[in-house]
């Protein structure tokens, strides 16, 4: 069964402070990946001292993007923490404050070199020997701002599709998933419309544009 998570704006200065700092990152990309955890097995896991771990999730429970719940199976007084499951979005950049501005480009500046990172181990990990590929794709459209607009909600959507609740399918693990969008630095035409660059067409493999001559 698809899981359509309900819509939260982020945009309070402290809240977004909460989710920039790269320990607390850290933490939530964990717990969405891997599911429920204490505070000891999320150190054990990242390699973080138990005290500092907890008072990071108390943190992000303070601003709503994680919980402690009622574990049936927890062992005496053990604490169960869970990611909240919500659409996070936060403010575009032509609506961001000087002083949210700085504080949503380090937010992004540490996720995408986690990602970074995390693509690299994938690359080089066993799983992805034993028929987990990593389809990517690169590519060019051409919208106005309205229709990108339009474009990123049915990519929002389409991810929700394949997001579950309930049990998974035995084959089933966690896939990290990104989209990016940004303007091109050069349109790649001279003043009287003629293309000046080499014809594109796509990799029918990735989607990846290829050049069709030198």
């Amino acid at each position: 069964m698809a899981v359509f998570p309900e819509r939260r704006d982020v945009s309070e200065l402290e809240a977004l402070k909460a989710l920039a700092h790269p320990r607390r990152q850290r933490i939530l990309r964990e717990l969405e990946a891997s599911g429920p955890a204490t505070s000891a097995s999320l150190a054990r896991a990242l390699t973080l001292n138990t005290g500092a771990t907890s008072y990071h999730l108390r943190e992000l429970a303070r601003h709503g993007f994680v919980e402690d719940f009622a574990d049936p199976h927890a062992h005496g007084r053990e604490r169960w923490w869970r990611a909240v499951q919500r659409d996070l979005r936060f403010p575009p950049r032509s609506e961001q404050s000087e002083e949210i501005r700085p504080v949503v480009d380090e937010l992004n500046r540490l996720a995408f070199a986690a990602d970074l990172e995390e693509y690299r181990k994938a690359q080089t990990a066993t799983e992805a020997e034993e028929g987990m590929d990593m389809p990517y794709s690169r590519g060019t459209i051409h919208v106005t701002p309205a229709e990108l607009g339009e474009f990123f909600e049915e990519y929002i959507a389409l991810l929700n599709r394949y997001k579950r609740a309930g049990p998974l399918p035995a084959e089933a693990r966690p896939v990290q998933t990104r989209f990016l969008a940004f303007p091109a630095s050069h349109s790649g035409r001279d003043d009287d419309g003629d293309d000046d660059g080499a014809p594109e067409s796509a990799d029918p493999g990735t989607g990846e544009p290829r050049t069709d001559r030198p």
